[in-house]
């Protein structure tokens, strides 16, 4: 179990309270219970079903979530597999991705494998595997790539270039 899964999920306890236990005024009431329980039937054992796998991005590994109204100025962010900004980061960064959301705004110094941007960034990018700017993406600044997608209206400005293969395998030990 990951920290803090389940927080916000749990389910109400339905245990019978020990006799003489007093109930709180503001405990639900479960309706009357009968003073025989029926008994009940073992339930069949559930087919298995093939569960999805899980996607990349979602497949364990850490991820913070620069929320929506949010500004998170001057920190070093590091061993953060992904990084998604919804709001404003002002930061120096070192990661596998990096996520900008079509109202979040990154402004620094990224070394990533792959940044999929839809908002704006401006500074210093490194994306070693892949870059992807979105029609809502602007990206400005020193900005070097493995490979390169811009959908129509995406923008770039600034020192753009193409990492060769011998930086790409120099970045990565």
């Amino acid at each position: 179990m990951k920290y803090g899964e389940g927080i916000f999920n749990r389910t109400r306890d339905t245990r019978p309270l020990p006799p003489g236990q007093p109930i709180a005024a503001n405990a639900p009431s479960l309706g009357p219970t009968p003073a025989h329980p029926a008994p009940r039937a073992a339930a069949p054992a559930p087919a298995a079903s093939p569960e999805p796998a899980p996607r990349p991005e979602e497949a364990g590994g850490s991820k913070l979530i620069v929320g929506p109204n949010i500004k998170l100025k001057g920190v070093e962010i590091h061993d953060c597999d992904t990084l998604v900004v919804e709001g404003r980061v002002e930061a120096t960064m070192v990661s596998r991705s990096i996520q900008i959301a079509e109202h979040g705004a990154f402004e620094g110094k990224v070394d990533v494998d792959i940044a999929e941007i839809r908002g704006t960034f401006n500074g210093e990018m490194t994306a070693r595997k892949k870059l992807v700017i979105h029609a809502s993406g602007r990206v400005g600044g020193k900005i070097r790539y493995g490979k390169m997608l811009v959908q129509e209206g995406g923008e770039m400005t600034g020192d753009i270039g193409a990492l060769h293969e011998s930086q790409v395998t120099l970045a990565k030990g």
